[in-house]
């Protein structure tokens, strides 16, 4: 049967709704640092991009991972330092930030991937407190007060950061565009194989997929990316703590993606957007914060137990 021009336009390109979400989207948070205080909004999108991140590991390569908060807050620590000792323009210590996430998510991808299921899981967690006592106990992180007082510098050394809504536009342009990157990783023929691979471990095997070294490349990605969101938050904060590398981030992020709604591209956000949301103005609630998100995260999955964007997807018949 011939293709129609919308279909052709859809199998080569973004669909025509991925496109119109993307530009409300964009719009949407262009206008957003009018509406509301800036640091709250750039706090939404660094985890949204965490969380995005994250996505790509669970949502489309099927790996849980219960230590992501090593390669958020590692990333942290290493770009406050760049930025605060070497000297480093906030992009450079961004990147930083981020090719240590990544390199660290390369070596603990390595040994993690020899297990599988909860093994997996666990050793991920494992190395994940590592770095947590590593951040505890470096010279260069400054223990339990953290690395603090981050100057915010000049992006290419030609535009200030210091004001709040140059520096939202600086965390828009990242996030936005990490979050663009993950969509074509996702709708990659890499992408694809690792569908494959997540619903189909043994048949991707035996059509010639070495699946460990896809395993390995999207737990990379995924490191980096995270690395790039905790780079951009020690950026925002201009402070790097251990609650960044903390066991209870990792649980946090997993929260997100399920609630926002596992394997969809959106959902991630939504998640990250809600929780974050919580946390701000229940804050007056102190240690009941957390009471409160279990029980609304238990209501969440009960009523849409694909996730918010999940449950959409499946109403409108359309991947979200």
């Amino acid at each position: 049967m011939a293709m129609t021009d919308k279909t052709k336009g859809e199998a080569t390109g973004m669909p025509t709704l991925h496109k119109i979400i993307f530009g409300v989207l964009l719009v949407a948070l262009i206008a957003l640092p009018f509406f509301v205080y800036p640091v709250f909004a750039m706090k939404v999108m660094c985890f949204a991009l965490f969380a995005a991140a994250f996505n790509l590991l669970l949502g489309f390569g099927g790996l849980l991972s219960f230590g992501h908060a090593a390669y958020f807050g590692g990333a942290s620590y290493v770009a406050a330092h760049a930025a605060k000792v070497w000297g480093l323009t906030p992009e450079l210590a961004v990147l930083c930030g981020a090719a240590a996430a990544g390199l660290l998510g390369f070596v603990i991808g390595s040994l993690a991937i020899r297990r599988q299921g909860i093994y997996f899981a666990m050793v991920t967690l494992a190395f994940a407190q590592m770095v947590y006592f590593t951040a505890l106990q470096a010279d260069f992180t400054g223990g339990e007060d953290g690395i603090q007082g981050v100057p915010r510098g000049d992006l290419f050394g030609l535009f200030s950061l210091s004001d709040n809504l140059a520096l939202y536009f600086f965390v828009l342009a990242v996030t936005f565009g990490g979050i663009l990157l993950l969509y074509r990783i996702v709708h990659s023929p890499f992408g694809q194989v690792l569908k494959a691979i997540r619903e189909n471990e043994p048949r991707a095997i035996s059509l010639g997929y070495n699946v460990n070294r896809y395993k390995l490349i999207v737990f990379t990605l995924s490191a980096t990316m995270a690395g790039v969101a905790g780079a951009t938050k020690s950026q925002v904060f201009q402070l790097a703590s251990l609650t960044d590398v903390h066991w209870s981030m990792s649980g946090e992020v997993v929260l997100m993606t399920l609630l926002g709604g596992m394997g969809t591209i959106f959902g991630p956000l939504v998640g990250a957007g809600i929780i974050v949301t919580m946390q701000n103005y229940l804050a007056t609630f102190g240690a009941w914060v957390t009471i409160i998100q279990g029980v609304i995260f238990v209501i969440g999955v009960l009523m849409f137990r694909e996730g918010i964007v999940g449950v959409l997807a499946r109403w409108f018949k359309r991947p979200l």
